[in-house]
Protein backbone atom coordinates (compact mmCIF):
# COMPACT_ATOMS: atom_id res chain seq x y z
CA UNK A 1 0.00 0.00 0.00
CA UNK A 2 2.53 2.85 -1.01
CA UNK A 3 1.32 6.28 -0.92
CA UNK A 4 2.69 9.15 -3.07
CA UNK A 5 0.57 12.01 -1.43
CA UNK A 6 -2.55 13.22 0.04
CA UNK A 7 -5.45 14.93 -0.76
CA UNK A 8 -6.60 16.14 2.69
CA UNK A 9 -3.30 16.33 4.54
CA UNK A 10 -4.79 18.13 7.36
CA UNK A 11 -6.55 15.11 8.59
CA UNK A 12 -3.43 13.65 9.45
CA UNK A 13 -3.20 16.13 12.73
CA UNK A 14 -5.60 14.35 13.98
CA UNK A 15 -2.49 11.99 14.92
CA UNK A 16 -1.55 13.90 17.00
CA UNK A 17 -4.68 13.30 18.98
CA UNK A 18 -4.51 9.89 18.93
CA UNK A 19 -0.96 9.84 20.80
CA UNK A 20 -2.12 11.68 23.26
CA UNK A 21 -4.80 9.16 24.03
CA UNK A 22 -2.28 6.91 24.11
CA UNK A 23 0.08 8.45 26.31
CA UNK A 24 -2.94 9.81 28.67
CA UNK A 25 -3.68 5.28 28.55
CA UNK A 26 -0.15 5.00 29.59
CA UNK A 27 0.32 7.85 32.51
CA UNK A 28 -2.99 6.29 33.97
CA UNK A 29 -1.45 2.63 34.07
CA UNK A 30 1.31 4.16 35.23
CA UNK A 31 -0.51 5.80 38.26
CA UNK A 32 -2.48 2.82 38.34
CA UNK A 33 0.42 0.78 39.43
CA UNK A 34 2.07 3.36 41.95
CA UNK A 35 -1.54 2.83 43.79
CA UNK A 36 -0.86 -1.10 44.09
CA UNK A 37 2.92 -0.40 45.17
CA UNK A 38 1.26 1.67 47.88
CA UNK A 39 -1.37 -0.88 49.03
CA UNK A 40 -0.17 -1.42 52.74
CA UNK A 41 -1.21 -4.94 53.39
CA UNK A 42 -0.42 -6.95 50.00
CA UNK A 43 -1.71 -10.16 51.66
CA UNK A 44 -5.08 -8.47 52.08
CA UNK A 45 -4.28 -7.18 48.30
CA UNK A 46 -3.94 -10.80 46.71
CA UNK A 47 -6.80 -11.76 48.31
CA UNK A 48 -9.00 -9.08 47.11
CA UNK A 49 -7.62 -9.04 44.00
CA UNK A 50 -5.50 -12.76 43.35
CA UNK A 51 -5.73 -12.69 39.48
CA UNK A 52 -4.95 -9.12 38.40
CA UNK A 53 -5.06 -8.66 34.49
CA UNK A 54 -1.35 -9.25 32.88
CA UNK A 55 -0.17 -7.80 29.64
CA UNK A 56 -2.95 -9.36 27.34
CA UNK A 57 -5.14 -6.17 29.29
CA UNK A 58 -3.69 -3.85 26.90
CA UNK A 59 -4.78 -5.53 23.49
CA UNK A 60 -7.69 -4.15 23.25
CA UNK A 61 -6.55 -0.32 23.45
CA UNK A 62 -3.58 -0.67 21.37
CA UNK A 63 -5.94 -2.72 18.29
CA UNK A 64 -8.35 0.33 18.50
CA UNK A 65 -5.57 3.20 18.61
CA UNK A 66 -4.04 1.06 15.14
CA UNK A 67 -7.11 0.69 13.73
CA UNK A 68 -7.63 4.81 14.32
CA UNK A 69 -4.07 5.19 12.79
CA UNK A 70 -5.58 3.72 9.80
CA UNK A 71 -8.70 5.25 9.22
CA UNK A 72 -6.54 8.72 9.66
CA UNK A 73 -4.99 7.83 6.87
CA UNK A 74 -7.85 6.87 4.73
CA UNK A 75 -9.53 10.35 5.66
CA UNK A 76 -6.48 12.05 4.33
CA UNK A 77 -7.08 10.74 1.26
CA UNK A 78 -3.82 9.13 0.07
CA UNK A 79 -3.39 8.92 -3.64
CA UNK A 80 -0.69 6.82 -5.63
CA UNK A 81 0.90 5.56 -8.63
CA UNK A 82 -1.71 3.19 -10.16
CA UNK A 83 -1.69 1.06 -13.78
CA UNK A 84 -4.64 1.88 -15.47
CA UNK A 85 -5.84 0.64 -19.19
CA UNK A 86 -5.44 3.14 -21.75
CA UNK A 87 -8.87 4.04 -23.39
CA UNK A 88 -7.25 5.78 -26.18
CA UNK A 89 -4.08 4.67 -28.01
CA UNK A 90 -3.16 3.96 -31.46
CA UNK A 91 -0.36 0.91 -32.42
CA UNK A 92 0.44 -0.06 -36.21
CA UNK A 93 1.86 -3.81 -36.42
CA UNK A 94 4.44 -3.30 -38.83
CA UNK A 95 5.61 -7.10 -40.21
CA UNK A 96 8.03 -8.01 -42.67
CA UNK A 97 6.46 -9.80 -45.49
CA UNK A 98 10.02 -11.22 -47.11
CA UNK A 99 10.92 -14.09 -48.61
CA UNK A 100 13.43 -14.32 -45.57
CA UNK A 101 10.29 -15.23 -43.61
CA UNK A 102 10.49 -18.50 -45.09
CA UNK A 103 13.31 -19.57 -43.03
CA UNK A 104 12.93 -22.64 -40.92
CA UNK A 105 15.71 -21.60 -38.14
CA UNK A 106 12.78 -20.87 -36.00
CA UNK A 107 10.13 -24.04 -36.28
CA UNK A 108 7.93 -24.74 -38.38
CA UNK A 109 8.69 -21.19 -40.38
CA UNK A 110 9.19 -17.45 -39.15
CA UNK A 111 6.58 -16.26 -40.89
CA UNK A 112 3.97 -18.89 -39.19
CA UNK A 113 5.58 -18.21 -35.50
CA UNK A 114 5.33 -14.47 -36.44
CA UNK A 115 1.72 -14.70 -37.63
CA UNK A 116 1.25 -16.76 -34.51
CA UNK A 117 2.13 -14.34 -31.95
CA UNK A 118 0.64 -11.35 -34.03
CA UNK A 119 -2.45 -12.54 -33.39
CA UNK A 120 -1.78 -13.52 -29.73
CA UNK A 121 -0.18 -9.67 -29.36
CA UNK A 122 -3.80 -8.53 -30.56
CA UNK A 123 -5.95 -10.53 -28.23
CA UNK A 124 -3.51 -9.31 -25.59
CA UNK A 125 -3.94 -5.26 -25.53
CA UNK A 126 -6.77 -3.49 -23.89
CA UNK A 127 -9.84 -2.98 -25.80
CA UNK A 128 -9.23 0.85 -26.08
CA UNK A 129 -6.48 1.01 -27.94
CA UNK A 130 -6.48 1.05 -31.72
CA UNK A 131 -4.35 -1.76 -34.08
CA UNK A 132 -3.09 -1.03 -37.09
CA UNK A 133 -1.71 -3.59 -39.73
CA UNK A 134 0.77 -2.70 -42.01
CA UNK A 135 3.26 -5.34 -44.16
CA UNK A 136 6.33 -4.40 -46.45
CA UNK A 137 8.62 -6.65 -48.51
CA UNK A 138 9.58 -4.40 -52.30
CA UNK A 139 7.01 -2.12 -50.89
CA UNK A 140 4.62 -1.46 -48.10
CA UNK A 141 1.23 -1.98 -47.78
CA UNK A 142 -1.50 -0.99 -45.36
CA UNK A 143 -3.49 -4.41 -44.69
CA UNK A 144 -5.70 -3.35 -41.83
CA UNK A 145 -6.38 0.37 -40.47
CA UNK A 146 -5.73 1.20 -36.73
CA UNK A 147 -9.07 -0.57 -34.96
CA UNK A 148 -10.50 -1.64 -32.07
CA UNK A 149 -12.12 -5.03 -34.03
CA UNK A 150 -9.81 -7.23 -33.05
CA UNK A 151 -11.33 -9.92 -35.60
CA UNK A 152 -10.58 -8.11 -38.14
CA UNK A 153 -6.97 -7.34 -37.63
CA UNK A 154 -6.29 -11.16 -36.53
CA UNK A 155 -8.16 -12.06 -39.91
CA UNK A 156 -5.08 -9.67 -42.26
CA UNK A 157 -2.65 -11.64 -40.14
CA UNK A 158 -3.27 -14.76 -41.84
CA UNK A 159 -3.62 -13.81 -44.91
CA UNK A 160 -0.32 -12.40 -45.31
CA UNK A 161 1.34 -13.15 -48.21
CA UNK A 162 5.23 -12.58 -49.03
CA UNK A 163 7.06 -11.43 -51.84
CA UNK A 164 10.61 -10.21 -52.68
CA UNK A 165 13.09 -7.46 -50.95
CA UNK A 166 12.89 -5.55 -47.98
CA UNK A 167 12.00 -2.43 -47.50
CA UNK A 168 11.59 -1.11 -43.81
CA UNK A 169 11.77 2.72 -44.51
CA UNK A 170 8.62 2.32 -46.46
CA UNK A 171 7.33 -0.03 -43.64
CA UNK A 172 8.02 2.26 -40.85
CA UNK A 173 6.54 5.27 -43.23
CA UNK A 174 3.35 3.79 -44.11
CA UNK A 175 2.92 2.98 -40.37
CA UNK A 176 3.72 6.76 -39.95
CA UNK A 177 0.73 7.35 -42.03
CA UNK A 178 -1.71 4.53 -40.90
CA UNK A 179 -1.72 6.61 -37.60
CA UNK A 180 -1.96 10.06 -38.96
CA UNK A 181 -5.04 8.94 -40.90
CA UNK A 182 -6.92 7.81 -37.95
CA UNK A 183 -6.05 10.46 -35.65
CA UNK A 184 -7.53 13.22 -38.53
CA UNK A 185 -10.44 11.07 -38.80
CA UNK A 186 -10.88 11.28 -35.19
CA UNK A 187 -10.01 14.87 -34.26
CA UNK A 188 -11.36 16.90 -32.22
CA UNK A 189 -9.27 16.02 -29.17
CA UNK A 190 -7.02 18.51 -27.60
CA UNK A 191 -4.17 16.37 -28.53
CA UNK A 192 -3.40 13.24 -30.68
CA UNK A 193 -4.17 9.83 -28.72
CA UNK A 194 -0.28 8.42 -27.72
CA UNK A 195 0.72 6.08 -30.40
CA UNK A 196 3.28 3.68 -31.19
CA UNK A 197 5.03 1.75 -34.66
CA UNK A 198 5.52 -2.20 -33.66
CA UNK A 199 8.36 -3.38 -36.50
CA UNK A 200 9.15 -7.01 -36.62
CA UNK A 201 11.57 -8.17 -39.14
CA UNK A 202 14.07 -10.93 -39.58
CA UNK A 203 16.87 -9.43 -41.83
CA UNK A 204 18.32 -6.16 -43.32
CA UNK A 205 17.25 -3.26 -45.72
CA UNK A 206 17.28 -3.95 -49.25
CA UNK A 207 15.00 -1.56 -50.99
CA UNK A 208 16.97 1.65 -50.58
CA UNK A 209 20.40 0.32 -50.70
CA UNK A 210 20.92 -0.04 -46.65
CA UNK A 211 24.36 1.84 -46.50
CA UNK A 212 22.70 4.37 -48.80
CA UNK A 213 21.82 6.16 -45.09
CA UNK A 214 20.44 10.15 -46.42
CA UNK A 215 17.76 8.25 -49.08
CA UNK A 216 14.53 9.88 -47.80
CA UNK A 217 13.11 6.20 -47.59
CA UNK A 218 15.69 5.02 -45.82
CA UNK A 219 14.86 2.93 -42.14
CA UNK A 220 16.83 5.44 -40.26
CA UNK A 221 15.56 8.58 -42.24
CA UNK A 222 12.34 7.77 -40.99
CA UNK A 223 13.21 6.37 -37.83
CA UNK A 224 14.02 10.61 -37.36
CA UNK A 225 10.90 11.50 -38.83
CA UNK A 226 8.72 9.14 -36.19
CA UNK A 227 10.48 11.05 -33.39
CA UNK A 228 9.94 14.47 -34.86
CA UNK A 229 6.17 13.09 -34.57
CA UNK A 230 6.56 11.56 -31.14
CA UNK A 231 5.99 8.44 -32.27
CA UNK A 232 8.49 5.76 -31.24
CA UNK A 233 9.54 2.82 -33.06
CA UNK A 234 9.67 -0.45 -30.84
CA UNK A 235 11.79 -2.87 -33.10
CA UNK A 236 11.63 -6.43 -32.91
CA UNK A 237 14.67 -8.58 -34.71
CA UNK A 238 12.93 -11.76 -35.19
CA UNK A 239 14.96 -15.03 -35.95
CA UNK A 240 18.74 -16.26 -35.79
CA UNK A 241 22.04 -15.57 -37.27
CA UNK A 242 21.88 -18.81 -38.97
CA UNK A 243 18.65 -18.95 -41.02
CA UNK A 244 18.41 -20.07 -45.01
CA UNK A 245 16.19 -19.87 -47.36
CA UNK A 246 15.87 -21.34 -50.82
CA UNK A 247 15.80 -18.86 -53.54
CA UNK A 248 15.14 -20.11 -57.19
CA UNK A 249 17.43 -19.64 -59.85
CA UNK A 250 16.44 -17.79 -63.25
CA UNK A 251 16.06 -20.91 -65.65
CA UNK A 252 14.14 -21.92 -62.53
CA UNK A 253 16.24 -25.12 -63.28
CA UNK A 254 17.18 -25.18 -59.87
CA UNK A 255 17.69 -23.29 -56.35
CA UNK A 256 20.44 -21.61 -54.18
CA UNK A 257 20.42 -21.81 -50.34
CA UNK A 258 20.82 -18.22 -49.25
CA UNK A 259 21.96 -17.53 -45.47
CA UNK A 260 19.41 -14.55 -44.24
CA UNK A 261 20.59 -13.49 -40.64
CA UNK A 262 18.64 -11.08 -38.92
CA UNK A 263 20.14 -7.19 -38.32
CA UNK A 264 20.32 -6.08 -34.80
CA UNK A 265 22.80 -3.35 -35.15
CA UNK A 266 20.36 -1.65 -37.95
CA UNK A 267 16.99 -2.50 -35.80
CA UNK A 268 18.70 -0.92 -32.29
CA UNK A 269 19.53 1.92 -34.47
CA UNK A 270 15.90 2.31 -35.36
CA UNK A 271 14.91 2.27 -32.07
CA UNK A 272 17.53 4.51 -30.85
CA UNK A 273 16.60 6.90 -33.21
CA UNK A 274 12.59 6.95 -33.05
CA UNK A 275 12.96 6.43 -29.27
CA UNK A 276 11.48 3.23 -29.07
CA UNK A 277 13.13 -0.11 -27.59
CA UNK A 278 14.87 -2.58 -29.61
CA UNK A 279 13.82 -6.50 -28.81
CA UNK A 280 15.30 -9.92 -29.97
CA UNK A 281 13.36 -13.47 -30.33
CA UNK A 282 14.48 -16.41 -31.67
CA UNK A 283 11.56 -18.77 -31.01
CA UNK A 284 7.91 -18.54 -30.30
CA UNK A 285 8.21 -18.06 -26.48
CA UNK A 286 10.51 -15.05 -27.09
CA UNK A 287 8.57 -13.45 -29.15
CA UNK A 288 5.51 -13.95 -27.26
CA UNK A 289 7.46 -12.75 -24.19
CA UNK A 290 8.47 -9.50 -26.04
CA UNK A 291 4.96 -8.73 -27.54
CA UNK A 292 3.31 -9.22 -23.52
CA UNK A 293 6.28 -6.52 -22.43
CA UNK A 294 4.86 -4.46 -25.30
CA UNK A 295 1.25 -5.04 -24.22
CA UNK A 296 2.05 -3.89 -20.65
CA UNK A 297 3.54 -0.30 -21.88
CA UNK A 298 0.91 0.42 -24.65
CA UNK A 299 -2.26 -1.12 -23.34
CA UNK A 300 -1.43 0.69 -19.24
CA UNK A 301 -0.98 3.57 -18.37
CA UNK A 302 0.66 5.19 -14.78
CA UNK A 303 -1.83 7.88 -13.45
CA UNK A 304 -2.41 9.08 -9.98
CA UNK A 305 -5.51 7.71 -7.95
CA UNK A 306 -7.64 6.92 -4.81
CA UNK A 307 -5.55 4.45 -2.62
CA UNK A 308 -7.85 5.83 0.60
CA UNK A 309 -9.63 1.98 0.20
CA UNK A 310 -7.39 -0.41 1.47
CA UNK A 311 -6.51 1.75 4.57
CA UNK A 312 -10.32 2.12 5.51
CA UNK A 313 -10.62 -1.70 5.49
CA UNK A 314 -7.69 -1.99 7.38
CA UNK A 315 -8.64 0.47 9.68
CA UNK A 316 -12.26 -1.06 10.40
CA UNK A 317 -11.30 -4.08 10.93
CA UNK A 318 -8.30 -3.65 13.43
CA UNK A 319 -11.06 -1.25 15.43
CA UNK A 320 -13.54 -3.81 15.11
CA UNK A 321 -11.27 -6.33 16.69
CA UNK A 322 -10.16 -4.17 19.36
CA UNK A 323 -13.65 -3.93 20.29
CA UNK A 324 -14.18 -7.83 20.41
CA UNK A 325 -11.08 -8.49 22.33
CA UNK A 326 -12.31 -6.21 24.97
CA UNK A 327 -15.75 -7.33 25.02
CA UNK A 328 -14.41 -11.25 25.01
CA UNK A 329 -11.76 -10.70 27.35
CA UNK A 330 -12.99 -7.75 29.79
CA UNK A 331 -17.01 -7.76 29.19
CA UNK A 332 -16.57 -4.08 29.04
CA UNK A 333 -15.18 -1.60 26.32
CA UNK A 334 -11.40 -0.10 27.71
Amino acid sequence: MSISNFEHIGWLGFLAVIMMVALGYLLAQQRRQRHLINFSNMEQLEKVAPKRPGPVRHVPIALMLVGLIFLTIAAAGPTSAQKVPRNRATVVLVMDVSLSMEATDVPPSRLEVAQQAAKNFADGLTPGVNLGLVTFAGTASVQMQPTTKREAVKAAIDNIKLAERTATGEGILTGLQSIETLAAVLGGAETPPPARIVLMTDGKQTVPDDKDVDNPRHAFTAARLAKEKDIPVSTISFGTTWGTVEIPDQDGKGAQRVRVPVDDDSLQEIAKLSGGEFYSASSLEELSEVYNTLEQQIGYEMTMGDASRPWLILGMLVTAAGVVTALVYRQRLP
